[in-house]
């Protein structure tokens, strides 16, 4: 690797890990260049969701969760990246830019992290009723900070209820369009597949009981006595504001929180059904009493061990290589206002561990 551009052989050791970020139905609707030595991220309209995701939120954060598995790759290469989010006003597609910062030793936060990529997945079984330990939500709370997001912690039964109802409510306002339920069951796999969820990973037969809502990806009822934690550790994660890049910079608060949890043991399922819909997540919001937007919940807790879901070749996400003369300019001046709002004045996307470089950014 350069100290002024990086390579296809950068970009495609990188790919390899940027390509393991969640995605709503393990839809991986990313796609990786390289262009003028930078390595470019653009959301993959073929993989949009037209029903569930007609905005491009759920897109745009997974997007930002491949952005954040890159930045760790390339950290543990020796040369974190200067992160430009959505560098092309004309080019909405692309998501972010990544070009050399100043080479430097991995630190031993971007190993930790980076080694849990490999180990992350949701994990939609039940959990064990054993509660998470206040230093390991101190440490989650502290993630989602260092990318310039929020992580609020629902915690309590009548809080716990409460989230259950708008959840709920949400879940049912989505499987009322029958167009919502075709799409979710064109990605579920009952055989190997590179994308989508498996029925193996899909958790159990949605029952009655439950408190909080489920996907219908799995095919399996569980053991009797086997139901879902009683009051379940959740957290709403959101941003200040919900412009395209506030959503791509909440995509690497997400996966940072998710890679923590990993590391800390914790296992985590996302929900996004109270996000989907306009009037619950603004009823989220009142209740959490937060400016800004929530932009996923995650049930958190102990569970048994599972494994990560498939995943596309390398080659099928990256595009030819691309050159231009021209140099990125600065996004819309409300985004980049924005951008501002979103994290301390001249901070990229990253904490203080180093894998985000100092320098002014563009939402």
């Amino acid at each position: 690797m350069s100290d002024s551009a990086y390579t296809i052989a950068d970009l495609r050791a990188a790919v390899s890990a940027a390509g393991r970020a969640p995605s709503v139905h393990n839809t991986q609707p990313w796609r990786f260049r390289l262009r003028d030595g930078g390595i470019e991220v653009l959301v993959d309209p073929q993989r949009r969701l037209p029903v569930t995701d007609p905005t491009g939120w759920a897109a745009r954060l997974s997007c930002g969760a491949a952005v954040f598995n890159l930045r760790l790759a390339l950290a543990v290469a020796g040369t974190p990246a200067q992160v430009r989010v959505r560098p092309y006003p004309e080019e909405p597609d692309v998501v972010a830019r990544l070009t050399p910062d100043r080479p430097r030793p991995p630190t031993p936060v971007d190993q930790k992290l980076y080694a849990a990529i490999a180990r992350r997945h949701s994990n939609r079984a039940p959990f064990w009723a054993n509660p998470v330990p206040a230093e390991a939500r101190w440490r989650l709370i502290e993630a989602a900070r260092d990318e310039g997001a929020w992580l609020d912690l629902i915690i309590g039964t009548p809080a716990v209820n409460a989230f259950a109802e708008i959840a709920n409510s949400a879940n049912r306002v989505l499987n009322r369009d029958p167009r919502y339920r075709a799409e979710m069951a064109r990605w579920v796999r009952y055989e190997h597949a590179v994308d989508g969820v498996p029925v193996t990973s899909g958790g159990p037969i949605a029952e009655s009981q439950d408190l909080l809502p489920q996907r219908p990806f799995g095919v399996h009822t569980r053991a009797p006595g086997r139901d879902f934690e009683p009051e379940p550790l959740v957290a709403v994660l959101g941003s200040p504001g919900d412009s395209a890049g506030d959503q791509i910079t909440a995509g690497q608060a997400m996966q940072r929180v998710l890679l923590t949890a990993t590391d800390a043991g914790l296992a985590v399922s996302l929900l996004s059904q109270p996000v989907e819909v306009p009037a619950a997540r603004e009823q989220l919001r009142l209740a959490l009493g937060r400016f800004g937007a929530p932009q996923i919940v995650m049930r958190i807790g102990y569970g048994q061990p599972g494994w990560p879901t498939p995943r596309r070749d390398i080659d099928e996400l990256i595009d030819e290589a691309e050159s231009t003369a021209e140099e990125p300019v600065l996004a819309s001046t409300v985004e980049a206002d924005s951008a501002r709002r979103s994290r301390p004045e001249g901070c990229v996307a990253g904490g203080p561990d180093g894998y985000g470089s100092k320098v002014p950014t563009d939402h």
